[in-house]
């Protein structure tokens, strides 16, 4: 009996060693190869933790198997994180090397974990190539345009945002020039914004309110669902931290706009909280003399508190509500200040309301599982009025998933059923048909992210989707990350995609949706996709160390079948109509980024083709630049200030008559100086007082029915704006 009470307990002893892992590393100074004495690395979502020793060992015992993300930090250099699966397949000495702040290739090594590829790995082990713009980047261009997103986007490369409407200043947002229907935008992994609640996006989501902004360029709708063909943008709000936040801006611009904004985030023992709240206010402003409105006059209100509740020590509820009510009117500047008569009478008004919820349930089954249920309903109304036109409507939608994740030795898992309602009703205006829809899709998929070896990693999925008026669609992608060297690395993806249609296109919101007719289900079919990407990245140090230096070269290439078309009948009104034909873009982005001292420089180039063939017609698509080029040069003195100076190109574009429009450089100079806990700013946009005005005209007609032409400029010219920051 004793025999086998010992041969017990040593299998029991053998199981568990085999079960934990120890990881030994050597950490050293980048530059210099010298050890770093007290350097330290912890396991990400543990307590665990080592120190180095004189010589810079660190020793890491008790890793369980599987996935694990370890951060290395030093004082004065910069953080590290990296994945490594365990049991390592190649065991022994790591050597890990830290660059001091701000110098060295170690900048290049900072990393993030991204949600959007539905992982939890760190952007360099993703196999999907994912752009993330977080912290400092996200403060910066906060600084600018605190309002809303449009300029951040507009500013990296492969997007670029189109203004649909010259007096009240709605844009949508375009990724490697295919229209902003193709792109799906989401909150926090909730479909938000899409159909008519699309409208007026761009101009009400502000970044304070976010953490980072995640951006999939090419078909992700294997990932989320329809809509997602040009790419994805996730927004990721903050979310509470053990140190409490509370940060106040508030911004004045020489337009006479006004930002005020608040975010609290603090989380205690048993729950923690966030709450985002802003005041945005424009007034109507004509920088041209021609008595329209380049800035409309608004007034808008936001409101997000969020709630999480830390039930247990495997179990996280978060529950929250975003709110945003909104009045802008734009038009003849005399009629906007209350000057108005039969000839000065032309004005677009946009009343909104934005209300939806969010519910999110995470419980870890164990360390390597986790069950997820998320929940969002949402509400939007839009009343379009123009002085002898009226559009509105009530968006109603919800989205409901739950899924499953596994993180094995050298795999993860995620697997998951959600469904999708969609329901517009549109306010009944005369005896023009309505363009009412119900949308209901039902949708399963799973994926898995497979460790090849230590160099090479797979992502596969599918996507199986079931809509009630366009049938079932099988969304396959596959994507592959090959590390080359510790400088060098490249990725290859692909997948298909399909966009239920819909009027709510830049087309129709041009004309504010005006003798559009309602689709015929009948007549139509689901617009589907597939595309491929390929980047190779380098980074390196140069010079004897004293430049860090890294390249992303991107090709990309998608392609839309039978896309919907948006055309003129002989009586006057309009119809979406699906000719025989197909829209392509093909293209290259390419990002350069050089650092030395306080000094950094990027550089970003866009070659954008996009063609569309239409019964045996081929014609460059309007209102693409097919070269766009991004400049900025930053002198930043960390913790003490910033000063950036940016240059941004665009190339001539197709219009829709036909007529091409002329190329135009956008130049800007911001500065900030930081103290301890509050901070100034100011921001010279368009230095150059850049308009499409300048020369071009923006509309046909008379100033009392204007006929507008397409907007490819700005038109607000030379703005200046400037605030004030404060952390308590």
């Amino acid at each position: 009996m004793k025999r086998i009470f010992v041969l017990v307990a040593a299998l029991l002893y053998t199981t568990l060693a085999l079960s934990q892992n120890t990881f030994k590393a050597i950490i050293k100074d980048g530059k210099t190869n010298t050890p770093l004495i007290g350097a330290t690395v912890l396991l990400q979502g543990a307590t665990k933790g080592a120190t180095a020793d004189t010589s810079g060992l660190i020793t890491l015992s008790g890793l369980p198997d599987g996935m694990q993300i370890l951060q290395f930090r030093y004082v004065g250099y910069q953080t590290k994180l990296d994945t490594l699966t365990f049991p390592l397949q190649v065991p022994g000495m790591v050597v890990v090397q830290l660059m001091p702040s701000g110098k060295g290739e170690g900048e290049e090594l900072i990393e993030v974990t991204v949600s959007s590829t539905r992982s939890s790995r760190t952007i360099a082990n993703t196999p999907t190539r994912v752009e993330v713009i977080s912290g400092e980047e996200l403060e910066e261009k906060g600084n600018m345009k605190p309002g809303d997103i449009r300029m951040m986007l507009n500013e990296s490369t492969g997007i670029q945002t189109q203004q649909t409407s010259a007096t009240s200043g709605n844009s949508a947002i375009r990724i490697q020039g295919l229209d902003g229907k193709y792109t799906q935008i989401i909150r926090d992994g909730f479909p938000l914004y899409s159909g008519f609640s699309g409208g007026l996006g761009l101009l009400q989501i502000a970044p304070l309110d976010l953490k980072q902004v995640e951006v999939i360029k090419g078909a992700s709708s294997t990932l989320y669902g329809g809509g997602a063909i040009a790419g994805l943008v996730n927004l990721v709000s903050k979310t509470p931290t053990d140190e409490r936040k509370l940060d106040f801006l508030l911004n004045g611009t020489s337009a006479k706009g006004l930002d005020a904004s608040v975010f609290y985030g603090q989380k205690f023992d048993k729950a923690g909280a966030t709450i985002y709240a802003a005041y945005n206010h424009g007034s109507p402003y004509d920088p041209s003399t021609i008595g329209l409105t380049a800035i409309p006059r608004f007034n808008r209100y936001t409101l997000n508190p969020k709630l999480w509740l830390y039930l247990n020590d495997r179990t996280t509820l978060n529950i929250g509500l975003n709110t945003t009510i909104e009045n802008r009117i734009g038009g003849d500047l005399d009629y906007i200040n209350g000057l108005g008569n039969a000839q000065h009478s032309y004005f677009e008004q946009n009343k909104t309301g934005r209300y939806s919820s969010q519910l999110q349930l995470d419980h870890k089954l164990n360390d390597n599982e986790k069950l997820t249920f998320k929940n969002s309903v949402s509400y939007f109304y839009r009343n379009i009025a123009l002085p002898d036109y009226r559009f509105s409507g009530v968006q109603v939608s919800s989205y409901s998933e739950a899924n499953y994740s596994f993180t094995g030795k050298r795999s993860d898992w995620i697997a998951g059923l959600n469904l999708l309602t969609d329901r517009f009703e549109e306010e009944k205006q005369g005896a023009f048909a309505l363009r009412d829809y119900t949308y209901n899709t039902i949708g399963g998929f799973v994926q898995n992210t497979f460790d090849i070896d230590n160099n090479i990693t797979l992502e596969t999925g599918i996507r199986g989707d079931y809509h009630n008026d366009y049938g079932l669609f099988l969304l396959p992608r596959v994507s592959a990350l090959w590390k080359i060297n510790e400088h060098l690395s490249t990725r290859l993806g692909g997948g298909l995609g399909y966009k239920a249609p819909t009027i709510f296109t830049e087309d129709a919101e041009r004309i504010q949706f005006r003798n559009v007719l309602p689709l015929d289900v009948t007549e139509t079919k689901a617009e589907q996709s597939y595309g491929a990407n390929y980047d190779i990245n380098y980074h390196a140090a140069l010079f004897d160390d004293a430049v860090a230096f890294s390249i992303n070269q991107l090709l990309f290439y998608t392609k839309v079948n039978n896309p919907m078309l948006l055309k003129q009948l002989i009586n006057g009104n309009l119809q979406y109509q699906q000719p025989e034909g197909n829209l392509n873009t093909k293209g290259m982005e390419t990002n350069i980024k050089l650092t030395y001292g306080n000094f950094k420089l990027f550089i970003g180039y866009t070659l954008a083709d996009v063609k569309q063939t239409s019964e045996n017609a081929t014609t460059d698509y309007p209102l693409v630049s097919r070269h766009r080029l991004n400049n900025v040069l930053m002198y930043e003195v960390e913790d003490r200030l910033k000063i950036g100076l940016e240059a941004y190109y665009f190339s001539p574009q197709q219009l829709n008559n036909g007529s091409i429009g002329k190329g135009y450089w956008i130049t800007g100079l911001m500065a900030e100086k930081i103290w301890e806990r509050f901070s100034l700013f100011i921001n010279f946009e368009n230095l150059t007082d850049t308009r499409q005005t300048k020369f071009d005209t923006i509309y046909t007609g008379s100033i009392t029915n204007p006929v507008f032409r397409d907007i490819y400029a700005p038109l607000d010219g030379f703005v200046i704006n400037g605030g004030v920051k404060f952390k308590l």
